[in-house]
Formats: C-alpha cells, structure tokens, sequence
C-alpha cells in the first residue's frame, strides 16, 4: 500500500522569465536599480504577468530592461530555476531562455535598469542571485 504525504504551505511563489543574451563571446547584462541587489549586473528578466507564458514574458523584459527585441521564436529554454533562497524577497521560480545574436546590438537602459551593456564571457562581474550558476547552464545548453 502507497501512502501519499500531503503538505501544505503558505509560502507564496512568484513566477519569472530570465533572458540569456548571447553574442560574439559576451553576455548582455543589466545593472539593478533598485534592491536587492540594487547597483549588481544580472540577465535581463522579471515577473510574468497575467496571461502570458514566460517565453513571452522574456522576450518582454528583455525589450523593456535592454531596447532589444528578439523573437519569441528565436528563444530556446534553458530550464527552470527553483532553488529555496535564490531570491531574498521569498520563493521565485524563474524559467531560463536563451537566445544568440550574430553581433551585439547597442543596448538601452530602460524599465528597472539602471544599464545594459554587453560583457565579454572571459570578464564578468559579480552576478546577482543565482545568475552565474543560471549562465553557466545556458552556456553549456
């Protein structure tokens, strides 16, 4: 006989869509305006909204945080990243896109970023949260 173990939670679980830009040996990054981790670099991405998937939802924030527009069709998924503790501000679930351009296109500041630049893979900062570990992921994907 099976028994099923039921758990109950009242932790909230917030869903969101990171972006892996990639292009001639650089990452695109944003630098956070605001906490946590406000002044950090990290990959473009945030909540998805209410009716729409989170491939959408990267293609989004990477338009809204960088003024770059790539096609839904052009992002592939990396994975889901759900650690316990990845974001100080309670549980987030982020599902990873990916996507590699011919050459880096200038950037735009925009949204919640304070800069958006393009980094060379061989000299990268400190990243926030779980982005290096998210990186590492996409580049070997």
């Amino acid at each position: 006989m099976t028994t099923h173990t039921t758990h109950t939670t009242d932790e909230a679980i917030r869903y969101t869509a990171d972006v892996v830009l990639l292009a001639a040996g650089h990452v695109l990054l944003i630098e956070r305006g605001w906490d946590p981790c406000q002044g950090c670099w990290a990959l473009p991405g945030g909540h998805v909204d209410a009716g729409e998937t989170s491939v959408v939802a990267a293609a989004r924030e990477l338009e809204e945080e960088a003024g770059i527009a790539v096609s839904v069709a052009d992002l592939r998924q990396v994975g889901a990243f759900d650690a316990p503790g990845r974001d100080p501000r309670g549980r987030y679930v982020s599902v990873v896109y990916t996507a590699t351009l011919p050459a880096p296109v200038a950037p735009s500041a925009g949204d919640d970023a304070t800069a958006a630049r393009w980094w060379p893979l061989t000299a990268l900062p400190n990243l926030a949260f779980d982005h290096a570990d998210i990186l590492a992921a996409a580049l070997a994907f």
